[in-house]
């Protein structure tokens, strides 16, 4: 079970992200360039994800920042649960 939530961390926004950008144009329209959002999907995708959806509402200004903020929070706990766990299986 564990594995099963630690798979939908790590894939579930990234499966998200690409497929709205790839049927849809949100994310187009919140980057300029390609660029971005390819490194938000390979390395940030939380962050992308929620800055993506925050620019849609009504685009990313103030108080929205925390939004975003809380997707790197989400990423970083991401990647910190990945380090945690495999330490904790070299451990035994």
């Amino acid at each position: 079970m564990c594995c099963l939530f630690l798979l939908a961390t790590g894939l579930g926004p990234r499966i998200a992200l690409g497929a709205w950008w790839i049927f849809g144009d949100k994310v187009d329209i919140a980057f300029d360039t390609w660029i971005w959002p390819l490194l938000g999907l390979l390395l940030l995708p939380w962050t992308t994800l929620c800055y993506v959806i925050i620019w849609s509402v009504g685009g990313v200004s103030g108080a929205e920042w925390l939004f975003v903020a809380f997707g790197v929070v989400l990423d970083i706990a991401t990647y910190s649960a990945r380090s945690a766990r495999a330490r904790y299986e070299t451990s035994y």
